[in-house]
């Protein structure tokens, strides 16, 4: 008798050639490490820590608190709406191959083609904010340990940062069972460290630092100039960036068993549990972090969160938590290289990027796409050269990794209900709810890439200005020109989602998945091979 597993296995395998491609990842990521990749990058502790510096000056503690529980609903809804995406249609092209496979054949090809370079530049953009600021925060460590006499150049900061970004190349070059079994560890120290911050810093705080609950709960401190309203929409930023990049799981889908069903709620159960920790982490924190915001601004830490840290729990308190909070943001590293390595590959093995002939390959040693991850660290180390044209120049990575993605996140939501097509929902379905959610969640990543591309205050200048629209602006605009470029150019050659092998004739195909899997159901629009 054909033990589950091996059904399982049997029947991913069966769903995967159905949708054009040939297995050749192997499924190592169980449920819980699934979630466990979006989890890790969500990363919480570390991850609140490196984009405080959007809260605080944007609406104080008011907005630490309370613009994480709005952003995080409207964030719930986005995961949701492409979790039955995910549900349905579970490969690591993911959002571009459900964007042709739901568009009108006059659009889908040109669609594809935007959401795939969105979501790849939104991908590498996120390893290079999640490494910036895993760099960024071992200057802080460094300058506590020097009594705060210590303060990195950007030369500095840009040397620790490609050493990081180099070592997380190595790691994502690893088999894929290891790389699975890395996942859980990184769930068991985030845990940790939330549970460290929600309990322990309330209880290491001096009193005259802690704050009552009418300042924690309900002072607003607008220190860049815009209304507040619009200031405390821009601390959305905050929430939007840590609780983002979850469409790794998506990414991993072709080594996940059971993909159907672990993908989708990894996205969901990650981003619901990242929402209610991070509330509390942000709880604690307004009321530990003191009146003075100006202070934790303007440290020569150079961290907000670790100024907090140290004004509780004194230099080597601060350090040990510390030592454990770089630590976690360097397991997010490892974990979005790994996730945006398997975008690129994805989308090289549809011919759609620069290269893709030599990015479209799988080492015959690890089994893992070992050029498309050295191809991410390199465009990563690039965006890093941001950091010499100024502060506000870096910091518009963590702009570019949200808006980017949610281009990516929000064309294939509409296109499921603007074209007419054939979706039929897998075992993830949020039924007569669906329409209502995906409306939230288009809504909400609208407004937000409009807010995003604006500069931090209202009065700017070249150095302070915000240049992810730049960014973001310009490669889009290349990969526009390149898909309408004469002779060469996609229009001519791209199709949207290639197939790598033969198609499954119709009757073995249905009796496989009839035998081995009955839950599973896939008919994902015009989703035939070939298309």
């Amino acid at each position: 008798m054909e033990s589950p597993q091996h059904a399982i296995k049997k029947a991913d395998e069966a769903l995967l050639a159905e949708l054009g491609y040939k297995q050749e990842f192997k499924r190592a990521f169980t449920p819980l490490e699934v979630f466990g990749i979006a989890f890790s990058i969500i990363g919480l502790l570390p991850s609140i820590a490196s984009v405080l510096f959007y809260a605080v000056p944007n609406g104080g503690p008011a907005s630490m608190v309370w613009g994480w529980a709005v952003a995080s609903l409207f964030i719930l809804c986005v995961g949701m709406s492409m979790a039955e995406l995910a549900s349905a249609a579970p490969t690591s092209g993911g959002l571009y191959f459900w964007t042709h496979s739901l568009s009108s054949p006059r659009c889908r090809n040109l669609l594809a083609w935007i959401v795939g370079y969105s979501n790849t530049i939104g991908s590498i953009a996120s390893v290079a904010s999640i490494d910036w600021g895993c760099a960024v925060q071992i200057m802080a460590a460094v300058s506590i340990g020097s009594g705060q006499t210590f303060t990195a150049t950007s030369a500095q900061t840009f040397g620790v940062y490609v050493a990081i970004v180099l070592s997380h190349a190595v790691i994502c070059c690893l088999g894929t069972a290891v790389l699975a079994r890395l996942q859980t560890v990184y769930v068991v120290l985030n845990m940790c460290l939330c549970l460290a911050v929600i309990i322990g810093l309330p209880a290491a705080t001096p009193k005259e630092n802690m704050n009552s609950a009418s300042y924690a709960l309900g002072n607003f401190t607008n220190l860049n100039g815009w209304p507040d309203g619009y200031a405390f929409i821009l601390s959305f930023l905050a929430p939007s960036w840590t609780i983002g990049a979850f469409d790794s799981s998506v990414h991993i889908s072709e080594e996940s068993s059971n993909a159907a069903t672990a993908v989708p709620w990894a996205i969901v159960c990650a981003i619901a549990i990242a929402g209610i920790l991070g509330w509390a982490i942000n709880v604690s924190l307004a009321f530990c972090m003191g009146t003075d915001v100006n202070s934790l601004l303007n440290s020569p830490v150079g961290q907000p969160m670790a100024q907090i840290f140290f004004n509780s729990f004194g230099q080597n308190g601060t350090l040990a938590l510390w030592s454990m909070v770089v630590l976690a943001q360097y397991m997010m590293g490892s974990s979005m290289v790994l996730a945006s390595s398997r975008q690129t590959f994805a989308f090289a093995r549809d011919g759609a990027l620069p290269f893709s002939s030599y990015l479209y390959r799988m080492n015959g040693f690890t089994k893992t796409p070992v050029n498309t991850v050295w191809f991410v660290a390199a465009v990563s180390i690039i965006f890093g050269l941001l950091s010499f044209a100024g502060s506000q120049a870096i910091n518009a990575i963590f702009s570019l990794s949200v808006t980017a993605l949610y281009i990516a996140y929000t064309i294939p939501v509409v296109a499921r209900f603007a074209f007419k097509n054939n979706f039929k929902p897998g075992p993830f379905n949020l039924g007569i709810f669906s329409f209502p959610v995906a409306a939230i969640a288009v809504s909400y990543m609208f407004i937000m890439d409009i807010v995003f591309f604006f500069p931090t205050t209202p009065q700017t200048d070249v150095a302070n200005m915000n240049y992810t629209v730049v960014v973001l602006g310009g490669i889009l605009i290349l990969s526009i020109i390149w898909y309408y470029f004469p002779v060469y150019g996609g229009v001519h050659w791209f199709t949207g989602p290639v197939s790598n092998i033969e198609k499954l004739s119709e009757e073995n195909a249905s009796s496989i998945r009839g035998s081995e899997e009955k839950n599973v159901q896939v008919d994902i629009g015009e989703a035939a091979v070939g298309v």
